[in-house]
Protein backbone atom coordinates (compact mmCIF):
# COMPACT_ATOMS: atom_id res chain seq x y z
CA UNK A 1 0.00 0.00 0.00
CA UNK A 2 1.23 3.46 -0.83
CA UNK A 3 0.42 5.67 2.15
CA UNK A 4 0.15 9.37 1.41
CA UNK A 5 -2.06 12.13 2.74
CA UNK A 6 -4.13 11.74 -0.44
CA UNK A 7 -4.75 8.00 0.08
CA UNK A 8 -6.18 8.44 3.61
CA UNK A 9 -9.73 9.85 3.47
CA UNK A 10 -10.03 12.97 5.64
CA UNK A 11 -6.33 12.98 6.59
CA UNK A 12 -5.31 16.06 8.57
CA UNK A 13 -1.93 17.28 9.71
CA UNK A 14 -1.56 18.60 13.22
CA UNK A 15 -1.08 17.79 16.88
CA UNK A 16 -3.54 15.32 18.40
CA UNK A 17 -4.15 14.38 22.05
CA UNK A 18 -5.69 11.11 23.14
CA UNK A 19 -9.37 11.09 24.05
CA UNK A 20 -9.27 8.89 27.17
CA UNK A 21 -13.05 8.44 27.31
CA UNK A 22 -12.97 6.78 23.88
CA UNK A 23 -9.69 4.89 24.24
CA UNK A 24 -8.52 1.70 25.91
CA UNK A 25 -5.10 0.20 26.69
CA UNK A 26 -5.30 -3.51 27.49
CA UNK A 27 -2.95 -6.46 27.89
CA UNK A 28 -3.08 -10.23 28.20
CA UNK A 29 -0.67 -12.89 29.40
CA UNK A 30 -0.87 -16.69 29.50
CA UNK A 31 -1.91 -17.98 32.96
CA UNK A 32 -1.27 -21.54 34.18
CA UNK A 33 -0.54 -22.45 30.55
CA UNK A 34 -4.28 -22.96 29.96
CA UNK A 35 -5.87 -19.51 29.62
CA UNK A 36 -5.08 -15.81 29.59
CA UNK A 37 -5.38 -13.14 32.24
CA UNK A 38 -6.45 -9.80 30.81
CA UNK A 39 -6.18 -6.35 32.24
CA UNK A 40 -6.16 -2.69 31.37
CA UNK A 41 -4.60 0.56 32.41
CA UNK A 42 -7.02 3.25 33.54
CA UNK A 43 -4.67 6.26 33.19
CA UNK A 44 -2.65 7.02 30.07
CA UNK A 45 -1.72 9.88 27.76
CA UNK A 46 -0.54 10.15 24.17
CA UNK A 47 0.24 12.76 21.56
CA UNK A 48 0.43 12.16 17.83
CA UNK A 49 1.83 14.72 15.41
CA UNK A 50 0.62 13.94 11.89
CA UNK A 51 2.97 15.20 9.18
CA UNK A 52 2.37 16.11 5.51
CA UNK A 53 3.85 12.69 4.76
CA UNK A 54 1.95 10.33 7.11
CA UNK A 55 5.06 8.12 7.40
CA UNK A 56 6.91 11.02 9.04
CA UNK A 57 4.33 11.35 11.84
CA UNK A 58 5.34 10.80 15.48
CA UNK A 59 3.83 9.18 18.56
CA UNK A 60 4.63 9.83 22.23
CA UNK A 61 2.74 7.92 24.93
CA UNK A 62 2.86 7.21 28.65
CA UNK A 63 0.93 4.90 30.94
CA UNK A 64 0.55 5.23 34.69
CA UNK A 65 1.36 1.61 35.60
CA UNK A 66 -0.21 2.00 39.06
CA UNK A 67 -3.56 2.35 37.25
CA UNK A 68 -3.45 -1.36 36.33
CA UNK A 69 -6.83 -3.07 36.64
CA UNK A 70 -7.30 -6.81 36.14
CA UNK A 71 -10.60 -6.91 37.99
CA UNK A 72 -8.97 -8.53 41.02
CA UNK A 73 -7.62 -6.08 43.64
CA UNK A 74 -5.15 -8.48 45.29
CA UNK A 75 -3.56 -9.29 41.91
CA UNK A 76 -3.46 -5.60 40.98
CA UNK A 77 -1.62 -4.79 44.23
CA UNK A 78 0.88 -7.60 43.50
CA UNK A 79 1.46 -6.20 39.99
CA UNK A 80 2.50 -2.85 41.52
CA UNK A 81 5.29 -4.48 43.59
CA UNK A 82 8.90 -5.24 42.74
CA UNK A 83 7.79 -8.65 41.41
CA UNK A 84 6.26 -6.85 38.42
CA UNK A 85 6.00 -3.11 37.68
CA UNK A 86 7.91 -1.69 40.67
CA UNK A 87 5.63 1.34 40.50
CA UNK A 88 7.29 3.28 43.32
CA UNK A 89 10.55 3.52 41.35
CA UNK A 90 9.12 3.37 37.80
CA UNK A 91 5.62 4.88 37.76
CA UNK A 92 5.44 5.26 33.97
CA UNK A 93 5.62 2.98 30.96
CA UNK A 94 6.57 5.13 27.95
CA UNK A 95 6.67 4.79 24.19
CA UNK A 96 8.48 7.04 21.71
CA UNK A 97 8.14 6.32 17.99
CA UNK A 98 11.25 6.14 15.82
CA UNK A 99 9.69 5.43 12.42
CA UNK A 100 6.58 4.36 10.54
CA UNK A 101 6.28 1.97 7.59
CA UNK A 102 3.30 0.93 5.51
CA UNK A 103 3.11 -2.87 5.18
CA UNK A 104 0.09 -4.12 3.29
CA UNK A 105 -2.97 -2.59 4.91
CA UNK A 106 -1.16 -2.06 8.22
CA UNK A 107 1.18 0.54 9.61
CA UNK A 108 4.21 -0.65 11.52
CA UNK A 109 5.16 1.94 14.10
CA UNK A 110 8.67 1.30 15.39
CA UNK A 111 9.64 2.79 18.68
CA UNK A 112 11.26 2.50 22.06
CA UNK A 113 9.25 1.10 24.96
CA UNK A 114 10.49 1.79 28.49
CA UNK A 115 9.22 -0.33 31.39
CA UNK A 116 10.89 -0.61 34.82
CA UNK A 117 13.70 1.62 33.55
CA UNK A 118 14.54 -0.78 30.70
CA UNK A 119 14.19 0.49 27.13
CA UNK A 120 13.74 -1.94 24.23
CA UNK A 121 12.70 -1.55 20.59
CA UNK A 122 9.15 -2.65 19.75
CA UNK A 123 6.92 -2.48 16.69
CA UNK A 124 3.24 -1.66 16.96
CA UNK A 125 1.20 -3.22 14.18
CA UNK A 126 -1.48 -0.58 13.62
CA UNK A 127 -4.63 -0.08 11.62
CA UNK A 128 -5.84 3.45 11.00
CA UNK A 129 -9.57 3.73 11.63
CA UNK A 130 -10.03 7.05 9.88
CA UNK A 131 -10.63 10.75 10.39
CA UNK A 132 -13.96 12.45 11.09
CA UNK A 133 -15.70 15.31 12.88
CA UNK A 134 -17.90 14.34 15.82
CA UNK A 135 -21.28 15.82 16.78
CA UNK A 136 -19.55 18.49 18.89
CA UNK A 137 -17.41 19.73 16.01
CA UNK A 138 -14.22 18.07 17.26
CA UNK A 139 -11.94 16.63 14.57
CA UNK A 140 -10.90 13.10 15.55
CA UNK A 141 -9.06 10.07 14.27
CA UNK A 142 -9.04 6.53 15.53
CA UNK A 143 -6.61 3.62 15.36
CA UNK A 144 -5.99 0.16 16.73
CA UNK A 145 -2.54 -1.22 17.44
CA UNK A 146 -0.99 -4.28 18.99
CA UNK A 147 2.44 -5.52 19.96
CA UNK A 148 3.92 -8.43 21.88
CA UNK A 149 6.76 -8.15 24.35
CA UNK A 150 8.74 -10.63 26.42
CA UNK A 151 8.20 -9.35 29.96
CA UNK A 152 11.50 -10.86 31.16
CA UNK A 153 13.44 -8.55 28.81
CA UNK A 154 12.11 -5.66 30.92
CA UNK A 155 13.07 -7.24 34.26
CA UNK A 156 9.60 -8.59 35.03
CA UNK A 157 10.80 -12.04 36.06
CA UNK A 158 8.44 -13.25 38.79
CA UNK A 159 6.97 -16.69 38.21
CA UNK A 160 6.07 -19.82 40.12
CA UNK A 161 6.04 -23.47 39.11
CA UNK A 162 2.68 -25.22 39.16
CA UNK A 163 2.08 -28.78 40.38
CA UNK A 164 0.89 -30.06 37.02
CA UNK A 165 4.04 -28.74 35.33
CA UNK A 166 4.84 -25.43 33.73
CA UNK A 167 4.66 -22.00 35.29
CA UNK A 168 2.02 -19.60 36.55
CA UNK A 169 2.72 -16.98 33.88
CA UNK A 170 3.85 -16.97 30.30
CA UNK A 171 6.62 -14.60 29.28
CA UNK A 172 4.85 -13.13 26.23
CA UNK A 173 2.53 -10.19 26.93
CA UNK A 174 0.20 -8.86 24.25
CA UNK A 175 -0.54 -5.14 24.45
CA UNK A 176 -3.60 -3.81 22.61
CA UNK A 177 -4.49 -0.19 21.96
CA UNK A 178 -7.90 0.94 20.76
CA UNK A 179 -7.53 4.71 20.67
CA UNK A 180 -9.16 7.90 19.52
CA UNK A 181 -7.42 11.28 19.22
CA UNK A 182 -8.72 14.87 19.16
CA UNK A 183 -7.09 17.55 16.99
CA UNK A 184 -5.47 20.22 19.19
CA UNK A 185 -3.69 22.38 16.62
CA UNK A 186 -3.49 22.18 12.84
Amino acid sequence: MSLTAETVPGYRTGTWKIDPTHSEVTFSVRHLAISKVKGKFETFDATVVTAENPLESTVEASIDVASVNTGQEQRDQHLKTSDFFLTEEHPQLTFHSTGIEAKGDDLHIAGELTLRGVTKPVVLKAELGGFTTDGYGQVKFGAEATTKIDRTEFGVNWNAAVEAGGFTLGNEVTINLDVQFVLQAA
